[in-house]
């Protein structure tokens, strides 16, 4: 696809970076039908190759208007059309440049604007979180059904391994997970621990930055980059072997550090080798002795929901179910695996209707076997799941019942 600039943005970088991005595109339609929002609605502009089209229009006109912010905004980002592309082309690229664009061109209401600072400032304060969720639950048993659910139950971390081992890795702590799943890096850290390797939480290491990026708050994003690399960096300095994502969904943006931060000659560097550094939990236990481990395998079957950010975000699509049938789990078959349960980050909160549409349809898709239990690989698609029918955890609390 072949981009003729208009003369505002002739000299704009991003808008250079868009053109090169967009002659990928060879126009086949091979997307349309892996897009969960094109599914859903069989509208083209909901589709990665209708939303090509409207960044397109934007560059050559130069102008757009809210119809296409709309479109934009209804793309949950989980990149299943990268995967499916037989040219290659890096649509999550395209569409960041894109909603930036139309961010200055299209300009949302005030109540808009507001409802996205609030989501961003809430979402990465665990200690407003935490605070919020407390509140939130004692009144829960007056709230509807529908939001009932979005509560998700108290836990408790439980004991944290006392003993410091020769090997070293960092995790990355988080800020949902950290108030809502506190369970999560704690069980990572004893199930790291009985194989011999030490996790560190840095507490100055908080939000990824993701939540910022996708909403179109780049800036703000690089500067929460900036923090977590220089809270990690003595570490690094002093051996640290991986930087380690429990929540795919954070991985795959500490995956991009090095990208997003190319242009900052002061961090440049130091991001790319963050992002070297970075490895899922789930890639972390793949190269251990799983046997060493003697989890408890009596669960029943489990139904398997590996997150967009990991299977295609990061590339391992199968990873989850190889190393739980390595551990002994009886696994239950699950349809159309690649498609996006509805959560991506804020989105179930932005476009409730396209998400609860969409989290019903995974649901059943992973019920269809009759599993017992459901696991995930990340916070938000955990918490968006919940229903009262089939309990849903995250995967490493299998390897810490012992």
């Amino acid at each position: 696809m072949h981009i003729e600039l208009h003369a505002r943005f002739a000299n704009e970088p991003t808008a250079l970076r868009a053109r090169d991005l967009t002659s990928a595109c060879v126009h086949c339609g091979f997307c349309l039908e892996t897009c969960p929002t094109y599914l859903d609605g069989r509208d083209e502009r909901d589709s990665p190759r209708g939303r090509i089209y409207l960044i397109k229009s934007l560059l050559e006109e130069g102008s757009a208007g809210a119809e296409t912010r709309t479109h934009l905004d209804r793309c949950l980002t989980c990149r299943s059309c990268e995967t499916t592309c037989p040219s290659g082309m890096q649509y999550a690229q395209l569409l960041d440049i894109g909603r930036a664009l139309i961010e200055v061109e299209a300009p949302r209401a005030t109540a808009g604007r507001i409802a996205r600072r609030l989501l961003r400032f809430g979402f990465a304060k665990p200690s407003l979180l935490r605070a919020g969720l407390v509140a939130a639950r004692l009144v829960r048993p007056l709230l509807p059904a529908a939001l009932r659910r979005k509560i998700p139950a108290g836990q408790r971390a439980g004991k944290l391994p006392g003993t410091a081992h020769a090997r070293r890795m960092l995790v990355l702590e988080g800020c949902v997970q950290r108030a809502a799943t506190p369970l999560t890096n704690a069980a990572a850290k004893r199930v790291l621990d009985r194989l011999g390797i030490t996790l560190v939480g840095v507490a100055q290491a908080t939000c990824c930055g993701a939540l910022d990026h996708h909403l179109a708050a780049e800036d703000a994003g690089r500067e929460r980059i900036r923090r977590n690399i220089d809270a990690w960096w003595p570490h690094v300095e002093a051996g640290a072997e991986a930087i380690v994502a429990s929540a795919s969904g954070c991985g795959a943006h500490i995956a991009q550090y090095g990208e997003l931060m190319a242009a900052d000659p002061g961090y440049a560097d130091k991001a790319a080798t963050i992002s070297s550094m970075h490895r899922d939990l789930a890639r972390v236990l793949a190269a251990e002795d799983l046997e060493a481990l003697s989890p408890r395998t009596d669960v029943g079957r489990i139904a398997v929901h590996t997150p967009c950010t990991l299977q295609h975000g990061l590339g391992e699509q199968g990873l989850l179910r190889d190393i739980l049938s390595r551990a002994g789990f009886s696994l239950a078959a699950t349809q159309d695996e690649h498609l996006c349960c509805g959560s991506a980050g804020s989105y179930s909160i932005l476009q409730p209707r396209i998400s609860g549409r969409l989290r019903e349809r995974a649901l059943a898709n992973l019920a269809s076997d009759a599993p017992d239990l459901i696991v995930t690989a990340n916070i938000g698609c955990q918490l968006h799941l919940q229903s009262p029918d089939i309990p849903v955890k995250h995967w490493i609390e299998l390897f810490d019942a012992v």
